[in-house]
């Protein structure tokens, strides 16, 4: 049986290599980062401009050293290895004094086989890590891409490291060095398991597994026994030679993504026994999950499709996409990202797309997309600038691949391999040069595939996002065929109603920035420096014209703000409504549009971004929003016409009061509902309104009815009027939301505060009741100070109705204490 010795249990020990500085206690699996904040030798690199005074990290050589003893048992097997699942990333290994290996490539474990090295009682594991700024400027100093969007230095692409360690216009430069995945020690004998392939074949009812178990060693007929099993029932088995052994699955259980269906788990364990003894060799254990996905591009009236059928189901893809979770990305818990994944479930989202400039993520990420039901759009990890593509550099990256796709394969989650991000679109001009476009293809046409076809055949490839089938560009050809990411409406200015003009076939990328609260500012700014255009906060915003956008799209849309915390919340009230507009574009548009994934869900430290969850987990405008733009039962509103500024500054508008009012449902089943809305003036006196039962197909999405409120604007004026509408299905409304017919700076708003009250139902747990006799939209509210979490946040108030919120405390707080700390915003306060 094959033994182990987690090294990472040690007590390791770290210093700076040049200045001889004393050997101080380290974590492993860590960084460097992380270790000289444990021992307070620098500053906390998230806080004010600290990261700036930090980049000296980069550019020294480190060495972490631990010692260890050998168990006995060890002698005993013909093999001892050691085993690293992740360096990062120039690093030297010396084992007793000889040196072991040297490796460069952050991505990729290693195997060395140290018999011969180790010696009985103490061992010393010495490892130097070298700079990769001098890594950089010492190696392939002809490859000079054209573009470096975000790397401020320039050569980051020469590494295989994570991208986005060396600054993006949302992330910090902080480039780390450690051991940053687990080591240890192995020792086996004859024959081990060191991968297993499953395939599945699904026939009507049916689903066949065939396993191929990948062996390394000295093969003497060993036997393989299978074991698939439901929640500790066995349930299939099977025994024979190491290869091609199949499973026929009983009333096989089918896994679905999030609002599909359930998520059934199988545990799959392959045990390698040796055939004279029947002794237990090696074994392999993983939870699978039974499906197929399929990515469908057949021709159709606009072109060709982009949609994923999972089970042979059309699914339509609510997501946003997924950053690494942290600066330090080796300090990431299970709880840290359980703590987003869920609540991208709680947001009604189906997927995530794992972005390709941070890393391949760790089991506890890959986990909880199997539990939660949440599809994975996987990038290979390669963003926006060309790549070297020299021979030594291709068989680094062919090993990566074929590493990452062995450990990853088995997923019920995962949904495409992509090769890259954004490489294509960003380098346009540049690839139209014949040897730079061989090289490109090099990596992400012919090696990522070949390595796919030897190792995967059943997840869908995709060579990179956007991408429209060939070496073409433009978003009218996003119309016609592939994915597309959707930036003029942030980088290029356009109006917010610009998304209405594109009918893509799947949208991958789309976004605007907000701040994040006040709160979270607070926590990185010293209380000195919270100006938001001051140096602490213009140091957490990596977007060189970020603040310029935002501004430029709140005074479009919204009254100029009364404060700074008023231009905060204004920020992310424009963002989700910015979202909404998208998403309900795309949504409305089924089946010619198969998928919306916004840019993005999460932060890697505290900053100003596109992300709908602040680092701290404090969810903004954007999630709550994304929770009812996402429904699976949705009621969206189209008011025709738009509002600009003409010639002289006039105001110039075209809505003449007609709405259309559409119903999209995801479900799998058929509906029946009741499609109702209302006119009021925004004091809340009711002007009209109407009902209409309405019937949802199944994984549809349709125009229910028209409204011509053209002599109610005549009457009452555009910027006197709330149009509410919502879907009612069993008494429940379902989708439910509000729409004007002015931009809000020119709305006539009742400044009319609103009566809130705060009760305790637990000690963790308290109730907000809201009462308004006037219209509050999009009413938020804290607790500041105290950590919680609402159920519902950002919503709008009815006159004559109570909104009952429920809080989750992160930890006890009195009635009183909560009252103090209650805050509140809403449109007609902050502007």
């Amino acid at each position: 049986m094959r033994l182990a010795l987690d090294l990472g249990k040690t007590k390791w020990q770290f210093r700076q290599s040049a200045t001889r500085s004393p050997w101080r206690e380290a974590s492993v699996p860590g960084c460097v980062h992380t270790d000289l904040l444990r021992h307070k030798l620098i500053p906390d690199p998230f806080h004010g401009t600290n990261e700036l005074g930090l980049q000296w990290i980069e550019e020294a050589d480190w060495e972490y050293r631990t010692s260890f003893t050998v168990p006995a048992e060890f002698g005993r097997h013909e093999h001892v290895e050691l085993v690293a699942d992740g360096l990062d990333t120039v690093a030297t290994l010396t084992l007793n004094g000889r040196e072991l290996a040297r490796t460069e490539n952050m991505f990729v474990g290693h195997r060395w086989d140290v018999a011969s090295h180790l010696r009985t009682g103490r061992n010393e594991l010495h490892i130097r890590f070298g700079s990769a700024r001098r890594y950089i400027q010492t190696h392939r100093p002809e490859h000079r891409p054209p573009v470096e969007f975000n790397d401020p230095v320039g050569g980051a692409t020469r590494l295989r490291k994570q991208a986005c360690q060396f600054g993006w216009d949302w992330a910090p430069r902080l480039v780390t060095a450690g051991v940053w995945r687990g080591i240890r020690l192995e020792a086996w004998t004859g024959v081990r398991l060191a991968n297993v392939r499953v395939r599945q074949e699904h026939a009507g009812s049916r689903v066949r597994l065939t396993i191929d178990p990948e062996l390394c060693g000295t093969e003497g007929g060993q036997v393989c026994r299978v074991v698939l099993s439901f929640e500790g029932t066995e349930v299939a088995l099977a025994e024979g030679h190491a290869a091609g052994l199949t499973l026929e699955v009983p009333r096989p259980r089918l896994w679905w993504p999030v609002g599909q269906g359930e998520q059934p788990l199988y545990k799959l364990t392959i045990e390698l026994r040796d055939p004279a003894s029947g002794r237990q060799v090696d074994a392999w254990s993983r939870r699978i999950g039974l499906r197929t996905i399929e990515l469908d591009r057949h021709p159709d009236k606009w072109g060709e499709s982009f949609q994923f059928h999972v089970n042979g189901r059309p699914v339509f893809i609510k997501g946003a996409n997924w950053i690494p979770a942290h600066s330090f990305v080796a300090a990431l818990t299970r709880a840290d990202y359980e703590r987003d994944l869920r609540a991208a479930v709680a947001a009604n989202m189906n997927c995530v797309r794992l972005w390709g400039g941070g890393i391949y993520e760790s089991e506890d990420f890959y986990d909880l997309c199997d539990e939660l039901g949440l599809l994975l759009w996987h990038d290979f990890m390669f963003a926006c600038t060309l790549y070297p593509h020299d021979d030594a550099f291709a068989e680094s990256v062919g090993v990566e691949v074929e590493q990452q796709v062995a450990r990853i394969r088995h997923r019920a989650c995962l949904m495409l391999w992509c090769g890259n991000n954004e490489i294509h679109s960003c380098n346009f001009a540049a690839l139209n040069d014949p040897v730079t476009r061989e090289g490109y293809e090099k990596i992400f046409h012919t090696l990522i595939p070949d390595v796919l076809a030897r190792t995967d055949d059943q997840t869908p490839y995709w060579p990179s996002s956007e991408w429209h089938g060939e070496f073409t560009g433009g978003y009218p050809e996003g119309e016609r065929r592939g994915d597309t990411h959707y930036w003029d409406v942030w980088h290029a200015r356009k109006p917010v109603s610009d998304y209405e003009r594109w009918h893509f076939r799947f949208c991958s990328e789309f976004g605007m920035q907000s701040y994040a609260s006040a709160e979270t500012m607070a926590a990185f700014c010293p209380p000195s420096d919270r100006n938001l255009f001051g140096a602490a906060s213009e140091n957490h915003q990596k977007n060189p014209f970020g603040n310029q956008i935002i501004l430029d799209y709140v005074t479009r849309r919204y009254g100029y703000p009364r404060d700074q915390e008023s231009l905060i919340y204004l920020s992310q009230l424009n963002q989700a409504y910015c979202m909404e507009v998208a998403v309900e574009h795309y949504r409305r548009n089924r089946p010619r549009c198969m998928g919306a994934i916004y840019w993005q869900l999460n932060d890697c430290w505290p900053v100003a971004s596109w992300s709908s969850i602040e680092h701290n987990g404090r969810w903004k405008a954007l999630h709550y929003a994304a929770r009812r733009f996402f429904a699976p039962l949705l009621v969206s509103a189209r008011v025709l016409g738009d509002e600009r500024q003409g010639k002289g500054n006039y105001r110039e508008s075209t809505v003449t009061g007609a709405v259309e009012l559409h119903t999209v449902n995801d479900t799998p089943r058929a509906v029946r509902a009741t499609l109702r809305w209302e006119l009021s003036l925004l004091d809340g006196r009711r002007i009209r309104g109407g009902s209409k039962s309405v019937s949802l197909a199944p994984a549809s999405a349709r125009l229910q009815a028209k409204l011509d409120l053209a002599r109610e604007i005549a009457r009452h004026g555009r910027e006197r009027l709330i149009l509410r509408y919502g879907l009612v299905v069993a008494g429940t409304t379902v989708s439910e939301d509000t729409a004007f017919f002015a931009p809000p700076r020119f709305l006539e708003l009742p400044r009319v505060e609103p009566r809130i009250l705060v009760e305790k139902t637990d000690a963790r747990h308290a109730r907000v009741i809201i009462h308004s006799p006037v219209h509050q939209h999009r009413l938020s509210f804290e607790f500041r100070g105290i950590p919680h979490h609402a159920d519902d946040n950002w919503f709008d108030v009815h006159p004559g109705e109570k909104a009952v919120v429920s809080v989750e405390l992160a930890r006890p707080a009195t009635l009183a204490a909560l009252r103090r700390s209650l805050r509140h915003q809403s449109l007609a306060t902050a502007q």
